[in-house]
């Protein structure tokens, strides 16, 4: 049976489910970033993300509960895509499902994202969207694959 897969504008009960899936010890390994403490989440989340009127930000409701999240925003002069799934969703085709809809509703091209170059399960995300592998980037100790979306390099 195929999950309902809904894109909507994040709630202020959606925080909580956020910060318990940035929090578990497979998502920290695999996107090696850093989980933050619960008041700068909050402050982070409230400020920056849902603060600023340029990022497009969709929580991902699959049957009625809290998946996750995406979220695109600028970094200079360049668009970037970031999610985030609870472990749950994962391998179910709802990343899959959820970003190509999204794609629909964000439409600044070209798109970028980096994730980890050994976080396998979200490049694969990025390419069966239609994303291409164009290099590497470092962020600290970490590589990461850059993924690009309608050209650009």
């Amino acid at each position: 049976m195929e999950n309902n897969v809904l894109l909507r504008d994040v709630e202020p009960a959606d925080l909580e489910f956020f910060l318990a899936y940035e929090h578990d010890p497979e998502a920290v390994r695999r996107s090696r970033f850093p989980p933050r403490e619960r008041e700068a989440f909050m402050a982070h989340w409230t400020s920056k993300v849902l603060g600023d009127p340029a990022n497009l930000v969709q929580t991902v409701d699959v049957d009625g509960e809290t998946a996750g999240n995406i979220v695109a925003w600028w970094d200079g002069e360049r668009r970037y895509v970031g999610y985030w799934f609870g472990r749950a969703y994962w391998g179910r085709g709802i990343g899959t499902r959820a970003l190509d809809a999204f794609l629909e509703r964000e439409t600044a091209r070209p798109l970028y994202a980096d994730p980890a170059a050994g976080n396998t399960g979200s490049i694969r995300l990025l390419e069966k969207c239609g994303f291409t592998a164009t290099g590497t980037v470092r962020h600290g100790e970490d590589e990461h694959v850059v993924l690009v979306l309608g050209g650009g390099g």
